[in-house]
This record gives structure tokens, C-alpha cells and sequence, in this order.
């Protein structure tokens, strides 16, 4: 695994959202596969910031969600995840975006830009639907049962 992950969010509840309870599930479940954590942050260029500050030997990877964004299978989100950790990637930041959208300066800042389908999804749910994909990703990757083909 990257030594950190964050699956940030421009927006939305940290706590006390009805989606809290999942969410802590499966940062549960992926402390076993490293650091991750679950920042919210007040507005898009804190976020950015936020990922800026990040010290490590390489850069983090900057991965904003956005309907426009590439889609992946879990198959092939996994793939791309392990082709990141194994290329020596520290850190990876996964931005879900302010209520209207990315900026065209924020997309062009993104390293990739990522789709869970095209529909939109409230803030805390596409957290947990993000932790879940992450989860699921290193599950397959360590070739656990949890995924099963399908």
C-alpha cells in the first residue's frame, strides 16, 4: 500500500452524518493495510493545500473525483492502486469535490481524474462508496475472499 492515504471532502459532515457508522467500518478494515485517513476540508484550495503540504521523498498522488473522470472495474481500480504502490508512491489523495464542482484549475491540477459512475452522489456517501472501492482494491490485491469475482 501507499504509507497514506486520504479520501478527502470539500463539504459534508465529518461526524454524525447517517453514513458515519460505515464509514468508520471501513477505516477499520483498511487500517490493516496502512494509513488512512478522512479530512474534510471548508474549501477546494484547502484541500489542495492540504495535499501540497504532504512531505515525503515523491510528490503525492492527487486523485480528484469528478462524473467526467475515468471509470475503473474494481478489477482494474485495483490494478492501477497496486501499479501506484509498486512504483514507490507515498501518499495518495482522493478529493471529493465542493458541492459545485471542481474548479477548471483544480482538474488541471489532478494527476488523475476519477469517476464512480456518472451519477452524483451526496458527499458522505461517496466516502463511503471511495472506502469501500479502496478496500475492496487491497483485498483483491492480497487475494482475499472478500471480492469473489464479482
Amino acid at each position: 500500500m501507499a504509507a497514506f492515504i486520504a479520501i478527502a471532502s470539500v463539504g459534508g459532515k465529518a461526524r454524525g452524518s447517517p453514513f458515519s457508522a460505515a464509514l468508520e467500518l471501513y477505516a477499520e478494515r483498511l487500517a490493516g493495510y496502512g494509513r488512512v485517513e478522512f479530512p474534510v476540508y471548508d474549501a477546494e484550495d484547502s484541500l489542495l493545500t492540504g495535499c501540497a503540504r504532504w512531505k515525503g521523498r515523491v510528490a503525492p498522488l492527487l486523485v480528484l473525483l469528478d462524473s467526467r473522470g475515468k471509470g475503473y472495474s474494481s478489477e482494474a481500480f485495483a490494478e492501477w492502486l497496486r501499479t501506484e504502490r509498486d512504483s514507490g508512491r507515498q501518499a495518495i489523495f482522493f478529493g471529493i469535490g465542493p458541492a459545485n464542482g471542481w474548479s477548471e484549475a483544480a482538474r488541471a491540477r489532478a494527476d488523475l481524474l476519477l469517476s464512480l459512475g456518472p451519477m452524483t452522489l451526496a458527499h458522505e456517501l461517496a466516502r463511503v462508496v471511495l472506502a469501500e472501492q479502496v478496500y475492496r482494491a487491497f483485498t483483491i490485491m492480497a487475494g482475499h475472499p472478500y471480492h469473489a469475482g464479482h
